[in-house]
C-alpha cells in the first residue's frame, strides 16, 4: 500500500525542513529569476500538477512526477539525503522546490512562508544593474551577500566554495551586455565577495589556514589574476575611472583587514599595483594614504607595503630605510615584494631587499618556516637570488642558510663553478638516491670528471644489495652499468673489472645477485 504525501512528510520531517531552509537561503527575493522560480513552484502546487507519490518503504526513496511543459520527475533519496530532478537544469529547479513545498505544507503554512520570503525583498537587482555606478554595484553585491551569509555563525570551510559559486551565479545574471564592461564587472564583484568573506571570517574567528579555506582563496586569486591580466591589456574607458577608484579602496581595505591570510592579502595587493594601477598619480596618492595609516591595527607590516611604492616610484633612500627593520617575522613578505620588483624589472631595488634578507634566511628557514614549505620556498629563493649579483661569500652564505633542503640548489652552484669534488663530497654527506643525484647533475659530473663519481656508484649499489631481494639486485646491476660507463670515460676500465670481480667474490653466496651480474655481462 502506497503512503500519502502527509505520511511521507511526517516520516521525514527533519530532512524536509532542512532542505526547505537550504532552498530558501539560495533563493533571493530581489532577483527576478528566483522570484519567478518560487512563483512557478507555488503554481504547480495550487494547480495540483504534482501527481500521487511513488514511495518505497524499503529503500525510502520517493519519486514524484510533475506535469509541466514537459513532465519532470523528482527523486528524493531520504537515507542519502539527496534530491534530484530529470529536467535539464543543473541547479535548484522549480520542480524540486515544488516537491519540498508540497511535503512541507503538512506542518507549515505555505502562504505564510511565501509572505515571509517576499518580505525580505529590497531593491530589485536589475534596477541597481541598470543604473551603472560603483555604489550600485556594491549595493548589488551587499544585497546578495547579506542574504546568503547570515548571522554570527562561521561558514563551514567545506561549504565556502559552493556558497561562493552560488553568490557569483546570482550576480553574474546582471552582468553588463557591453564586452568592455564585463571583465571589470566580474573583477569588481569578485573583490566585493572576497572582502565580505574575509571580514566575516575575522568576525567569526574562522580558521583561514584550513585547507578548504586556502583552496577557496587560491581559486579566487587565480580568477582575479585572469581579470587583472585581461584589463591591463585593454584600453581603459573614461567612464570606468570611478570603478577603478572603488577597486583601489576595496583592495586597500582587504590589505588592512585585522588578521588572517596575510600572504594572500599582500599577494592580491601586489597584483593590482604591479599590473593594473600603473598611473604615477594613482601610485603617489596611494603612498600618501599609506604613510598616514600608521595607526591602523593589522597583522601586516606597513613598511612592507611602503616598500612596494618606493620601488614603483624609484625612491631608493626610503626603500633602504624601511628595509632596516627586516626581521624573521616580516622577511617572507619582503621577499615577496622583491619577487614582484624583479618581475617588473626593478633589479637594483630587489637586490637591496634580498641582500638585507640574507643574514635572516637561515633562522627563518630552519626555525620559522613549516617543514612542508621549506623545499618550495628554497627553490623560490634560489631563483630570485640568481637574478641579482652576489659575491662568492654572499652566495655561500645563501646556500648555507638552505641546509639540507637546498642540496639541489647548492649542487647547481658547485657545478657552475666546476667544483666536482665538492659536489661529490656534498652528496656523500647527505645520502639520497641515484635518481636524485641525476636530478642534481650527476650526468654533468660524469661528463666532466667521471673518476670522482665512482665512490657514489659503489655506495648506492651496496645499499641495494643490503635489501637482499632480486629487484634490488637488478637495480644494483643498473648502477654498476652506469659505473662501468663512467670508468670507461675516466680510462679506468681495468679498475672497474677488478672491482666487479671483488664484489662477486664478496657476495658469492648470494645466488640471485650472481645470476643478475652474469646476465648483465658486466665483465664483457
Amino acid at each position: 500500500m502506497s503512503l500519502t504525501f502527509s505520511e511521507i512528510a511526517h516520516a521525514h520531517k527533519d530532512f524536509i525542513q532542512h532542505t526547505l531552509q537550504t532552498f530558501e537561503d539560495q533563493l533571493h527575493p530581489s532577483a527576478d529569476e528566483d522570484a519567478e522560480l518560487v512563483t512557478r513552484a507555488m503554481f504547480s502546487i495550487r494547480n495540483q500538477a504534482i501527481k500521487p507519490p511513488h514511495y518505497s518503504t524499503f529503500s525510502q526513496i520517493l519519486v514524484c512526477q510533475i506535469q509541466d511543459v514537459n513532465t519532470a520527475e523528482v527523486t528524493i533519496n531520504f537515507p542519502q539525503k539527496q534530491i534530484s530532478c530529470s529536467c535539464p537544469k543543473t541547479e535548484l529547479c522549480r520542480h524540486q522546490l515544488a516537491t519540498i513545498l508540497k511535503l512541507s505544507q503538512y506542518f507549515i503554512s505555505l502562504q505564510q512562508w511565501l509572505s515571509n520570503w517576499r518580505s525580505k525583498k529590497s531593491i530589485p537587482l536589475h534596477s541597481l544593474a541598470a543604473a551603472r555606478s560603483p555604489e550600485n554595484w556594491q549595493r548589488m553585491a551587499d544585497e546578495v551577500l547579506n542574504y546568503a551569509v547570515k548571522g554570527p555563525q562561521p561558514i563551514e570551510p567545506y561549504a565556502l566554495s559552493a556558497l561562493n559559486e552560488s553568490i557569483r551565479s546570482k550576480i553574474q545574471r546582471h552582468r553588463p551586455y557591453e564586452q568592455e564592461w564585463q571583465e571589470l564587472y566580474q573583477l569588481f564583484m569578485d573583490i566585493a565577495i572576497l572582502k565580505h568573506f574575509l571580514l566575516h571570517a575575522v568576525k567569526t574567528k574562522t580558521d583561514m589556514e584550513h585547507h578548504y579555506f586556502q583552496f577557496f582563496l587560491e581559486n579566487t586569486l587565480s580568477r582575479i589574476q585572469r581579470s587583472i591580466d585581461a584589463l591591463s591589456k585593454t584600453t581603459r574607458l573614461f567612464a570606468t575611472e570611478p570603478f577603478y577608484d572603488a577597486l583601489q579602496q576595496s583592495v586597500r581595505d582587504i590589505l588592512f583587514i585585522e588578521k588572517g591570510a596575510k600572504s594572500f592579502r599582500l599577494t592580491l595587493y601586489l597584483q593590482f599595483w604591479t599590473k593594473l594601477f600603473d598611473e604615477k598619480k594613482r601610485i603617489t596618492n596611494e603612498l600618501i594614504i599609506l604613510e598616514q595609516s600608521s595607526d591602523i591595527e593589522t597583522d601586516l607590516d606597513l613598511d612592507v607595503v611602503l616598500a612596494i611604492f618606493y620601488i614603483l616610484l624609484g625612491s631608493t633612500s626610503p626603500l633602504e630605510r624601511v628595509t632596516e627593520i627586516l626581521d624573521e617575522d616580516n622577511v617572507e613578505s619582503f621577499i615577496e615584494v622583491a619577487q614582484y620588483a624583479l618581475h617588473k624589472g626593478y633589479v637594483d631595488e630587489a637586490a637591496i631587499i634580498l641582500k638585507k634578507a640574507l643574514p635572516l634566511l637561515q633562522t627563518f628557514v630552519q626555525d620559522n618556516l613549516l617543514p612542508i614549505r621549506r623545499q618550495k620556498f628554497i627553490r623560490k629563493l634560489d631563483k630570485l637570488y640568481g637574478q641579482i649579483s652576489l659575491t662568492e661569500e654572499e652566495e655561500l652564505g645563501l646556500y648555507a642558510s638552505f641546509g639540507r633542503y637546498g642540496i639541489e640548489s647548492f649542487s647547481n652552484y658547485l657545478l657552475r663553478h666546476n667544483r666536482f669534488d665538492q659536489w661529490v663530497a656534498l652528496h656523500q654527506l647527505y645520502k639520497s638516491s641515484i635518481p636524485y643525484l641525476e636530478q642534481c647533475g650527476l650526468k654533468d659530473v660524469v661528463a666532466q670528471s667521471p673518476e670522482i663519481a665512482l665512490p657514489l656508484y659503489h655506495y648506492y649499489a651496496m645499499e641495494e644489495i643490503q635489501q637482499k631481494s632480486r629487484q634490488n639486485y637488478k637495480q644494483a646491476v643498473r648502477i654498476w652499468r652506469a659505473m662501468k660507463n663512467a670508468s670507461k670515460k675516466a680510462g679506468k676500465l681495468d679498475y672497474f673489472t677488478s672491482y666487479i670481480e671483488a664484489v662477486q667474490q664478496q657476495f658469492k653466496r648470494l645466488r640471485a645477485l650472481q645470476e643478475e651480474m652474469n646476465k648483465s655481462n658486466l665483465l664483457g
